[in-house]
């Protein structure tokens, strides 16, 4: 009657811990955060200590612990094993269960993680965790002083429970593999529309070109109006160029128009044209540059240097795509697209009533800021090749490679000139070489470092300022035309260190005074 009612016992208890486990591995995608209360229910309800599990490393082939009791970080780190190696590496090699009666009488059990084995008489169960014939790892277990029914069925609940783990586990892969597959997905997409909306004709994949190609992307569909800003040499007409190539205007004009180099007296008939007789000169009707871009892009170029006049007819285009010549009565309308570029801080000149509000505001509808060079500097090499091959295939040389000390040069440079000045500088380079390689020397002083011109400082800090406190004295004395005292007053000190000053450098006071 006992025995019955303790096996009803076990009966209840392994039923509950079934159905705990299935709730727990429920629980967490996290492989691990799933398994560790797995592994303590087992001691909880059936008393089965040192639960560990084990999974095999798909790409390396070894089999490492998952989750584990009564072992730290340290000691699991411990339990790497081949398969074939110890208990754990049979299980994973055979696919069969291993079950010892008395752990410390088998010579199979290595005890890599140093586990602290109880006195008396401790069995050792090690189940595989199996899906589809497809061995995942192990999950194993010790029990004090059990005997061979307790064996059994512990050796029934491992079998279960790993069936559960390995259901588990596959589900949490099938999630990881799908998750690195649209991750890989999402990057093939990211890296394709990269390409297709970054404008063939800008050198550059640093991520602050990439904001602006973006951006480029986003607008070029419209019919927009883009204002480009930046530093002088940043390449602000390229990017004008790739808007309109990007557009639904592409087939049509991209008339560019430099505002900063149009005398004042032209500008008005540059933008808009005239009408024969307007003016001295005119001796006949000419259409100005909004009429040539009809159907396509203008490009302002220094937009910040119109002159008040112009900018308020310009403000008149930009609203009614419409004006008139110089010395004309007939409405003009055209469809033009307006992109204006300038290197001027606009709204300084709004404050100094130098540029119109309601101009800019119209300019300013979809800004992009292109970035210096100095601010792209992982740009700086591509550039560079770039730059060689054109300048190589104009100058017949085929230029084979930049050295490391140019290259080092190139990067450590600030760039005032940005674009442009690598541009001249790489140019004049390709023409000094002659072994087909661009070297540190072949690049302009401003680009040279101590170290490159063999100017590097060889002096100490003392010797140093000892030369500069003899300049400041011989020039003090120079415009006293000698007179010590004098210099001494000039320079803020008094006659007796002066008289010390010049008598340590030796400085002649003499040659000082007037013939």
């Amino acid at each position: 009657m006992e025995e019955s009612s303790e096996h009803y016992r076990r009966k209840i208890a392994e039923l509950e811990l079934l159905f705990e486990v299935s709730q727990t591995l429920d629980r967490s995608l996290e492989i691990e955060d799933a398994i560790q209360p797995v592994l303590e229910l087992l001691r909880e309800h059936v008393q089965l200590r040192n639960g560990m599990v084990t999974l095999m490393n798909r790409h390396t082939g070894l089999i490492t612990i998952e989750s584990a009791t009564e072992l730290s970080r340290e000691a699991q780190k411990k339990g790497v094993y081949k398969p074939g190696e110890g208990i754990t590496g049979q299980v994973v090699a055979s696919g069969e269960a291993i079950v010892i009666p008395d752990i410390k009488k088998d010579k199979r059990f290595l005890n890599k993680t140093g586990t602290s084995i109880p006195g008396g008489k401790v069995s050792f169960i090690s189940v595989p965790v199996t899906h589809n014939r497809d061995i995942m790892g192990t999950i194993s277990a010790m029990r004090v002083g059990g005997d061979e029914m307790s064996s059994d069925e512990d050796f029934r609940i491992l079998t279960i429970i790993a069936s559960m783990i390995a259901q588990a586990v596959r589900l949490r892969r099938q999630i990881e593999e799908e998750k690195q597959r649209l991750e890989e997905e999402n990057n093939r997409l990211k890296k394709e529309l990269e390409e297709r909306y970054r404008p063939r004709n800008i050198i550059g994949s640093s991520a602050a070109m990439k904001e602006v190609y973006a951006l480029i992307s986003q607008v070029a569909p419209s019919d927009t109006t883009v204002l480009i800003r930046g530093e002088s040499g940043t390449g602000k007409e390229l990017i004008a160029h790739a808007i309109h190539y990007a557009s639904p205007r592409q087939k049509g004009p991209f008339i560019k128009v430099n505002c900063a180099a149009l005398p004042e007296g032209v500008i008005e008939s540059e933008l808009f044209g005239h009408e024969k007789g307007a003016f001295t000169g005119a001796h006949q009707s000419r259409k100005g540059r909004f009429e040539l871009a009809d159907g396509g892009t203008i490009f302002l170029d220094e937009i910040g240097d119109l002159s008040p006049a112009t900018q308020v007819k310009l403000l008149r285009v930009l609203q009614e795509r419409e004006f008139e010549r110089v010395g004309g009565v007939q409405t003009v309308k055209v469809d033009v697209r307006i992109v204006a570029a300038t290197n001027r801080n606009l709204e300084e000149f709004i404050a100094e009533n130098r540029f119109r509000e309601d101009l800019y505001y119209r300019l300013a509808v979809f800004p992009i800021h292109v970035p210096p060079l100095r601010k792209r500097k992982s740009d700086i090499l591509q550039l560079a090749d770039f730059f060689a091959e054109k300048y190589g295939h104009k100058q017949g040389k085929r230029i084979k490679r930049i050295s490391t000390p140019a290259i080092e040069l190139l990067s450590i440079y600030h760039w005032p000139g940005n674009v442009r000045e690598l541009e001249n500088v790489i140019e004049r380079a390709v023409l000094l070489s002659t072994d087909g390689v661009i070297h540190g020397h072949h690049l302009p002083p401003t680009l040279q470092s101590a170290e490159s011109s063999d100017t590097r400082f060889k002096g100490t800090l003392q010797d140093e300022v000892e030369k500069f406190e003899k300049e400041l004295l011989q020039e003090a004395l120079k415009s006293s035309q000698g007179n010590a005292a004098q210099a001494a007053r000039n320079l803020g000190i008094t006659e007796r260190i002066m008289g010390l000053r010049i008598h340590k450098y030796e400085i002649d006071t003499s040659r000082f005074k007037p013939r």
